[in-house]
């Protein structure tokens, strides 16, 4: 492949095509199932599949082989569960590779300056609900097969999964893997474009993704809210009570996750690339983050800081019910306090013996006898790749000095990618490249989310490289 004629042809196809297409995608508010339970009524979610299956199906004749075989888009329905786009294209190269995203988003969330559903490009960067995560990976991936399609270049026969409830954990995907396992066939190559880069300035690999416990514990002292004047001081406050409990799975001046299930051994091999990538990076792996002035980090160092968010257990509380706004706040002691609790289980964690452990710790005994219920429906495993083939450590660093002038570079992520850990369990002979363009300040879940368009691009070739070379690997 020639990579310089390959960016210009990317370059174009981007600017006259995709970014446009990703902007009508931006305005389409398709919430994942999690926070569009009516997600189904409203359609905003076949909107976005078919904004962008009918943008795949006018490229996908390019890919036609004469008198043998055709490309193929289907959008698969089952019943009960967000649509999935499923694309089988023919290679002139032995091997299949199965390249994934997801079009689903999260929700608005306060504090934009620009807004969620209304696209704005500002000093290159292409602003907007979803852009990022997820709905650049099916123009990222075409765009790289019809690069390499421009220039006659062989690959192997390639299917793209582009589904529709990565956010809210992938409750759906397990079942269309498991009807589409046919089609599918055995990959030898798994491309993932649903993840993050340390910087703009090179290619990341993901060598690492954490499993995750969600769920939703609740404290309940009263039938209904009594004045603090009368009560307080006889009956305990929920709150209190929830925050006893916390602390035994978390200690409350470290944020270390005390809980024995939560727990492992980073290995060797991790702990250098996290040196590595620490090194790269340097302080910015800490002042990415928009801390308020004067705020410290947790981690002691750069190197810290990358483990911490990638290979330690963690606690988040990300909502909270049972309260008023603050303005309607009156002196009430509230019945019941109810917090949703986000805990990062370590890639090589089991999830559900997690799930199982903070249950119990939670539950077991509560003080003064208050009714406590957690309530986690699942755990979702983490992901530790499996070792690099000597062809795919070549075409990495091969892929990455021709888009970007700088060798690939690798790091876990802190995020979990539900896909992954099922894929590594039915496929442990593939090899994967999981990467992404949710690089600093990209802010994919939080308000101004971005995608940098020149990294796409450059991206985008450098995908279209590694699957070159993918088909070559056997020579």
């Amino acid at each position: 492949m020639n990579p310089i004629s390959a960016s210009k042809f990317i370059d174009t196809l981007w600017d006259t095509q995709i970014v446009p297409t990703l902007e009508t995608y931006i305005r389409i508010p398709n919430k994942s199932p999690a926070f569009d339970p009516d997600w189904e009524k409203h359609g905003h979610m076949d909107a976005a599949v078919t904004l962008l299956a009918d943008w795949a199906r006018g490229k996908l004749t390019a890919f036609d082989v004469a008198g043998r075989l055709r490309a193929t888009l289907d959008v698969v329905r089952l019943p009960g569960r967000t649509p999935l786009i499923f694309m089988e294209i023919p290679g002139t190269a032995p091997g299949t590779v199965l390249m994934y995203g997801h079009l689903d988003k999260q929700p608005e969330m306060k504090g934009w300056t620009t807004g969620p559903w209304e696209p704005v490009i500002k000093d290159g960067r292409l602003y907007g609900r979803g852009g990022a995560d997820d709905g650049y990976a099916l123009f990222a991936a075409l765009s790289a097969l019809l690069a390499l399609k421009e220039q006659g270049v062989a690959h192997a026969r390639t299917v793209i999964i582009i589904e529709a409830s990565e956010e809210s954990g992938s409750p759906d995907l397990p079942a269309y893997i498991e009807h589409l396992a046919p089609r599918i066939g055995t990959p030898d190559l798994v491309v993932c474009l649903d993840s993050g880069c340390g910087n703009y300035e090179q290619l990341w690999l993901t060598t690492s993704l954490r499993g995750m416990v969600i769920g939703t514990l609740t404290v309940k002292v009263l039938t209904e809210g009594v004045h603090s004047g009368a009560a307080s001081g006889i009956v305990p406050s929920s709150f209190r009570i929830a925050r006893q409990l916390l602390s035994r799975i978390e200690n409350v001046e470290t944020g270390e996750i005390i809980v024995p299930e939560l727990q492992v051994a980073i290995p060797e091999d991790r702990i250098t690339q996290a040196r590595a990538a620490a090194q790269i990076l340097g302080d910015t792996v800490i002042t990415e983050l928009p801390f308020t002035d004067g705020t410290r980090a947790m981690a002691a160092s750069n190197e810290d800081a990358i483990l911490q968010k990638t290979w330690k257990a963690q606690l988040a509380i990300t909502a909270i019910d049972g309260y008023p706004a603050p303005e309607n706040g009156g002196n009430v002691l509230l019945p019941a306090t109810t917090l949703k609790l986000s805990l990062r289980v370590p890639p090589s964690g089991d999830a559900e013996a997690a799930r199982a452990a903070v249950k119990r710790a939670l539950e077991a005994d509560p003080p003064y006898n208050a009714d406590v219920t957690f309530n986690a429906p699942r755990g979702e495993n983490g992901w530790n790749a499996p070792a690099l083939a000597p062809w795919l450590a070549a075409a990495l660093d091969k892929a990455s000095n021709a888009a970007f002038g700088r060798p690939s570079a690798f790091q876990g992520e802190g995020g979990s990618i539900p896909f992954m850990g099922m894929l590594g369990r039915r496929y442990p002979e593939t090899q994967f490249v999981i990467t992404g363009v949710l690089g600093p300040h990209s802010n994919a879940h939080g308000p101004n989310e971005f995608l940098d368009i020149g990294y796409a691009k450059k991206l985008s070739g450098a995908v279209a490289s590694i699957l070159a070379d993918h088909a070559l690997k056997g020579e």
